[in-house]
């Protein structure tokens, strides 16, 4: 990976996406680390799966179970196991819908709140520390490339490719 320094550097003309990817996969790796370890410091230990379904549920009131597998891009059978976990910590609870009686409602308990500020606390501190050890102007090209990126992400993952993937795995973990 490439050194500090080069954040200062000029782009070179021909530089290609793939070349840039490979320059900055440990930088990335290090960031999923912390990013993920926050979920995995408090009690009880959240996966990433079970990390974005509370904060799907926060996002969303009154979601229900599928639009929880919609929003982590898992199936159905998965989102419920998932909500089942979440549900025996405490985490989640399942409430009767209104307005149709064979459907739930999903909401956070006072303690998944909790467990979701302390994780976001958590990583806000960690975030920081390893941004004080860098210069202003690399925090800033940090956070200008981060802002781009985030940017560019949410239209690749909005246009879908020939192929019908979309960037999900409907039968990856339950977390």
């Amino acid at each position: 990976m490439a050194d500090d320094g080069d954040v200062n550097r000029a782009a070179v003309p021909g530089d290609r996406p793939e070349a840039v990817a490979a320059r900055m996969a440990d930088a990335v790796e290090g960031l999923v680390e912390l990013w993920v370890s926050a979920g995995q410091s408090v009690d009880p230990r959240l996966s990433a799966h079970q990390l974005k379904a509370l904060k799907a549920v926060r996002h969303r009131s009154g979601l229900t179970l599928t639009g929880l597998a919609d929003s982590v891009g898992i199936a159905l059978p998965a989102a419920s196991r998932l909500c089942d976990r979440l549900e025996a910590a405490g985490l989640l609870q399942r409430v009767p819908h209104p307005h149709n009686r064979r459907a739930l409602h999903l909401l956070l308990t006072p303690q998944g709140r909790r467990a979701l500020a302390e994780i976001g606390e958590r990583r806000t501190l960690t975030l920081a520390a390893a941004l004080a050890a860098m210069t202003p102007l690399q925090r800033t090209c940090l956070e200008d490339g981060l802002r781009a990126f985030h940017g560019a992400r949410r239209t690749t993952v909005a246009e879908r490719r020939p192929d019908g993937w979309t960037g999900r795995d409907r039968t990856g973990p339950d977390g």
